[in-house]
């Protein structure tokens, strides 16, 4: 099922959500951890329509969660320009993902500035295939990707920083549900260093939205990952998101158990 139909399936009634999650989207026993976000995100608007646009993301994957799933949102705050909204997913386990999210309004302000520094990169048309459709986790035959820079995972790399460009196969995933759908997609930036498999699992991952409306072209989006530590079984990692003209459109930082 393609991500947009499978956005579109979802039931909402009387505040509370449900849909069903195929398999194609499942990462081992859980749900992928970026549709589980955009589950949550989607959760918020139905529950809130006239939300302004979304500027951040703090998302806790606490539970697995597969098949049928619930969810709910409520507002904790909303000020003049920022409303704060809490939403979860719960599958027959119990509590899978809890999100809080930050909408709010453009405001007048003295600075328009983006001071992160712009990668060296190549087209993706110019890159090699990063994941083959015939390995990786199921979820990933719902994406395109290019290397850019660095390495695959199960490598054996000393490398930790990788650039990769990245798209929806649907064609109508173009909106922020989508992006935080996608922004999720690149492996842990230590999983290239694994000489052999070993389970890795996302903790908790929050994003900044940097620009009102993010958009691209040709639906590739530019991602980097980078480890700035890894010991005692966790990891933890920077995430940038650049549009095909090279603008920054999110940043975010991530927390991953590492069980090797």
């Amino acid at each position: 099922m393609e991500f947009s139909d499978l956005i579109a399936s979802g039931a909402f009634d009387n505040g509370r959500y449900s849909t069903s999650i195929p398999t194609g989207w499942m990462q081992g026993r859980t749900t992928y951890g970026g549709l589980s976000a955009a589950l949550c995100l989607d959760v918020a608007k139905r529950s809130f329509p006239d939300l302004p646009p979304l500027r951040s993301a703090m998302i806790s994957f606490i539970g697995p969660a597969g098949g049928d799933v619930t969810g709910q949102a409520r507002i904790l705050r909303q000020g003049k320009s920022v409303t704060f909204v809490e939403a979860d997913i719960a599958g027959e386990k119990g509590l899978a993902t809890r999100s809080q999210f930050a909408f709010g309004g453009a405001r007048a302000s003295m600075f328009d500035n983006t001071f992160s520094p712009k990668p060296d990169y190549k087209a993706p048309e110019d890159c090699e295939v990063y994941i083959p459709e015939e390995f990786g986790p199921t979820f990933a035959v719902h994406f395109e990707s290019r290397l850019v820079r660095g390495a695959r995972p199960g490598a054996g790399s000393t490398e930790h920083d990788h650039l990769i460009w990245i798209r929806h196969k649907d064609p109508k995933a173009t909106d922020m549900t989508a992006l935080l759908a996608i922004a999720d997609m690149p492996p842990p930036a230590v999983l290239p260093m694994f000489k052999e498999f070993a389970p890795i699992s996302s903790m908790t991952w929050m994003v900044n939205v940097v620009v009102e409306k993010p958009q691209t072209r040709d639906g590739w989006w530019l991602m980097q990952t980078r480890a700035e530590t890894a010991r005692d079984g966790y990891s933890s990692q920077d995430m940038l998101v650049w549009n095909r003209d090279g603008e920054l459109v999110t940043t975010g930082r991530q927390s991953v158990a590492v069980f090797i």
